[in-house]
């Protein structure tokens, strides 16, 4: 079997649609049908109903997606292991959102290079859709990120609890009141509890969805926002940021994603190595309050 056939199978049924598919694939509606009843000539069964509010699986289908995943994954462990550097034993490529590379996974990275030696690492830094769309692919081993999706063949694995906290360049809370205000799209669930506590900013002066971004923006510009707090941290000591008393405060913790059916032997030294940076930040973070 072709892995573009899996793999088309796998985004139809994360999109929903076969047209989200084509955009997510790149390819034509024409290609991503071709694809389908190629694969349902192959097993023999029909994998989808279409309707006009998208697609569903039949029980053949639902039967299939119990397997897809670990075909695209084992395809593309065995295309990573073709392409081990010399003097390494396996390759472990991972993936996290750009707010945590620094300095989790850069610390990581460093941990690895000490304690696995024997693993060669490719990393990379990508948006969260991308990424869960990688992992579940096979195409990235070890994803980090903060608001991951449920999907299948995939765990989940709280790694350390981080809150988003409101500071500012000025004084007081009046701060928050103004065009000075930067709004960091944090996700939906920190959009819902944000318009609560604050519906007189549901239309802010300036709006990023990037929160390094924001961060540099408000310590150049001035202004206040919500940011995390290991990030803001070392400009609260050095006083170019204040924090907001008595404002609320957000979790928003990050995860680690993988496939549930992973290579141990390939998994468990990053994952061991990832855990123990993130406890390591985590006391860290206490001891500096």
């Amino acid at each position: 079997m072709e892995i573009a056939l899996a793999r088309t199978f796998l985004e139809i049924v994360g999109s929903g649609s076969f047209i989200r598919a084509t955009e997510r694939l790149h390819v034509t509606q024409t290609a991503v049908s071709v694809r389908v009843r190629t694969l349902e000539s192959l097993l023999g069964r029909k994998l989808f109903v279409r309707s006009k509010s998208g697609a569903s699986l039949t029980a053949a289908g639902e039967e299939f997606l119990r397997f897809a995943p670990s075909l695209v994954q084992l395809w593309e462990r065995a295309r990573h292991q073709v392409a081990v550097p010399p003097g390494r034993r396996a390759v472990i490529a991972v993936a996290g959102e750009l707010s945590l590379w620094n300095p989790l996974l850069l610390e990581w990275m460093v941990w690895m290079r000490r304690s696995a030696p024997q693993l060669a690492v490719r990393a990379r830094v990508a948006l969260p859709q991308l990424l869960m769309d990688q992992v579940g692919a096979g195409i990235v081993d070890l994803g980090v990120l903060y608001a991951p999706q449920q999907r299948p063949g995939l765990k989940v694995e709280l790694l350390m609890k981080e809150k988003l906290v409101l500071v500012t360049t000025a004084r007081g809370r009046k701060a928050v009141r103004g065009a000075d205000y930067i709004y960091v799209d944090w996700g939906p669930d920190f959009a819902a509890q944000h318009n609560l506590a604050y519906p007189e900013l549901a239309s802010p002066g300036t709006y990023v969805d990037l929160g390094p971004l924001g961060l540099q923006y408000i310590l150049r510009a001035g202004g206040s926002g919500y940011f995390r707090q290991q990030a803001a941290a070392p400009h609260l000591r050095s006083g170019k940021l204040k924090l907001v008393r008595g404002a609320p405060e957000y979790l928003y913790p990050a995860y680690a994603v993988y496939p549930e059916d992973a290579d141990p032997k390939l998994l468990m030294p990053a994952l061991t190595g990832l855990r123990h940076v993130a406890k390591l930040q985590q006391k860290g973070s206490r001891s500096r309050r």
